[in-house]
């Protein structure tokens, strides 16, 4: 089988070079990516008279957006690796078979969140922390950006697949089309317009079907190397479970940031009130700034990482994930030493608003005591997703957010006068407790799988029986069978 251009430099090019020419785009693309709401948020946060209470609103709102981001994570990030690897193996058909399934899946969730969420919506924030002085604006926000879930599915969702396949330039574009488009209406919907919160989830509804539209049409065109093709649209049972397995990781690691900005605001809202709230609606998306680049350096190092692991070249996957873990921990520093030395700056942003601007200081200075850590956390876990071990980065997953830090924002109150210090303070501990078990997992996992890769015989895609994806429902095979 002869192999594209990209398939050549994905084998043969050098890693540190390429993994930097693959990344720099991502990165690009998740800073980008970030704008549709820190963007929107920067605005809202100035609007005359109610900027501080709408920010808020937006806030609380924040996690249901979240939780439709995670869903279209749950697919591609599943989806994309998975095809990478078939790429490595040189089986394209049924790397198309995968992105045919993962397009007819996020379709299904599409229209399942929409109709969920637009009929209990209203309910939901106030669950979330919504007091009856900001659930008008989370409500206005919510329901506009719901109508717009089938293009943040796709979006979200597809993207993955051209960045899995070396495409980072063109990964890049579609969220670069989407930020012009927010950036452009954002104001003037928000102030021309005078639509407030409305205006601004309109011009992202908007951002997001353009990018959507980039999306299908180079996964439909020529250039790509896996296509969407007709008679793949369908759900096919063994892949599905594939993606599935893999993308409930990357799932989880999205949905429960929803369910912990739901954890903070109402613990937050009760120690300390809506100002507190507040503060904490700008540090998530100061966390933004750090957890996106990191993620777009993994974006970078996947097709690297699982493309060579198909191929089973276990130097290239070795040299990869050395440089993906230097840069993630040098970024990683280099974000906390800027929060600890100019966290005003970067906060005027958001908010003029004297006391909004203390007290985020204030919270900053507890929540990211150790964030200097999470660039080895993203590093590993993601190393694992891209080879395709979805059994170890669910638990990990899981480990940081839902084992450790939940539980302690309610906990350490209990204990503690200072409340709100209590629940700000159990950021920092269940980041120590969890990147030093997730590493020393990881380089175990690591280790083992190499070894195994190295003394396994690749099946020829030739050989596989057509139509059967042979793909195991146990976490653990889902890449380690040879199909």
């Amino acid at each position: 089988m002869k192999m594209s251009n990209t398939e050549e430099r994905l084998r043969t090019e050098n890693v540190g070079k390429l993994l930097l020419t693959l990344s720099i785009p991502n990165i690009v693309a998740q800073l980008i990516n970030m704008l549709y709401n820190v963007v929107d948020r920067m605005f809202i946060g100035h609007i005359p008279e109610v900027g501080s209470l709408a920010l808020t609103g937006v806030g609380v709102a924040f996690p249901i957006v979240m939780l439709i981001m995670a869903f279209s994570y749950f697919i591609g990030m599943g989806g994309a690796p998975l095809a990478s690897i078939k790429m490595g193996q040189g089986n394209k058909k049924d790397g198309e078979r995968i992105l045919g399934t993962s397009v007819v899946m996020l379709v299904l969730i599409s229209i399942t969140l929409t109709v969920l969420f637009l009929a209990f919506g209203e309910q939901l924030l106030v669950l979330f922390g919504a007091s009856a002085e900001t659930l008008p604006f989370a409500w206005d926000y919510m329901k506009l950006y719901t109508l717009g879930t089938i293009f943040v599915q796709l979006a979200l969702g597809l993207t993955p697949f051209i960045s899995a396949q070396g495409f980072a330039k063109e990964s890049m574009l579609a969220v670069l089309i989407g930020a012009v488009f927010n950036i452009v209406l954002d104001p003037l919907l928000i102030y021309g317009f005078d639509m407030g919160v409305q205006g601004a989830a309109i011009a992202t509804v908007i951002s997001q079907m353009m990018s959507a539209i980039y999306v299908l049409h180079f996964l439909l065109g020529k250039k790509t190397t896996l296509k969407i093709k007709k008679e793949h649209l369908k759900v096919n049972k063994g892949f599905a479970i594939g993606v599935l397995s893999l993308g409930i990781s990357p799932f989880i690691m999205q949905s429960t940031e929803s369910l912990l900005n739901i954890s903070f605001n109402t613990a937050l809202s009760t120690y300390g009130g809506d100002i507190n709230v507040g503060a904490m609606t700008i540090i998530a998306s100061l966390m933004q700034a750090l957890m996106l680049p990191l993620m777009g350096l993994t974006q970078g190092a996947q097709p690297i990482i699982s493309y060579n692991y198909g191929a089973q070249n276990n130097e290239r996957v070795k040299k990869a994930f050395t440089w993906l873990l230097g840069l993630s921990m040098g970024y990683s520093t280099l974000f906390w030493l800027v929060m600890k030395l100019t966290p005003r700056f970067l906060i005027r942003f958001f908010t003029t608003d004297p006391v909004l601007m203390e007290t985020t200081i204030a919270s900053i200075n507890v929540y990211m005591a150790v964030v200097f850590v999470l660039g080895a956390q993203i590093a590993t876990q993601q190393t694992l997703i891209a080879l395709g071990q979805a059994r170890q980065s669910l638990i990990l997953a899981l480990l940081r957010k839902i084992i450790l830090l939940i539980p302690l924002i309610y906990i350490l109150p209990q204990f503690m006068e200072n409340k709100v210090f209590a629940v700000l303070l159990s950021e920092p501990i269940a980041d120590f407790l969890s990147v030093t078990i997730t590493v020393i997992v990881f380089f175990i996992t690591f280790k083992k799988l190499l070894a195994k890769n190295h003394t396994e015989i690749p099946i020829h895609p030739d050989a596989v029986e057509e139509g059967s994806p042979q793909v195991s429902s146990n976490a653990d095979a889902v890449t380690d069978n040879r199909y």
